[in-house]
Formats: structure tokens, C-alpha cells, sequence
């Protein structure tokens, strides 16, 4: 059974998973003092700028390779 099922832990509609992790105190220190929340939630936002950080990185290897039939001006207009 899943750990985080087992324990019955949900975020939103996630399944959350519990870990232990060690880190350099001042490490934690420094990326807490950054945002300004506990923890978890440092932890939480370090992860998300990882995978955000991959995102990136794949829309930027499609560089030049897509082509929009329209300009970004129209697309902005189109917004509203």
C-alpha cells in the first residue's frame, strides 16, 4: 500500500508523499530566509522550480521550430 495512502495524506486532489531528507542547516536556513515560509513549504517550492526549470527547458529545445499564424500582438488582443 501506498505510504501516503496508509496514512491517509492528501494535498488538494495529490496524493502527498512523506519523506525524511537530510540538508546543510545553513542551506535550509538561507532557502527559508528566500521564501519566507516553514519547511515544508521551502522544500515544496524547490521541487516545483526543478520541474519548472525542465519545462522550460523542453519548450526552449522547440525554439524556432513552431511557427504561430499569428503575431503576439493579435494573440494578446485575442485575449480580451
Amino acid at each position: 500500500m501506498h505510504a501516503s495512502i496508509l496514512y491517509g495524506i492528501k494535498y488538494g486532489m495529490e496524493t502527498i508523499r512523506k519523506i525524511t531528507v537530510e540538508v546543510p542547516e545553513s542551506l535550509l536556513d538561507d532557502a527559508q530566509a528566500e521564501t519566507g515560509k516553514g519547511v515544508s513549504e521551502t522544500v515544496r517550492e524547490g521541487l516545483k522550480r526543478i520541474a519548472s526549470a525542465r519545462a522550460q527547458r523542453e519548450l526552449l529545445a522547440l525554439r524556432g521550430k513552431v511557427k504561430f499564424s499569428m503575431t503576439w500582438q493579435e494573440m494578446k488582443e485575442d485575449r480580451s
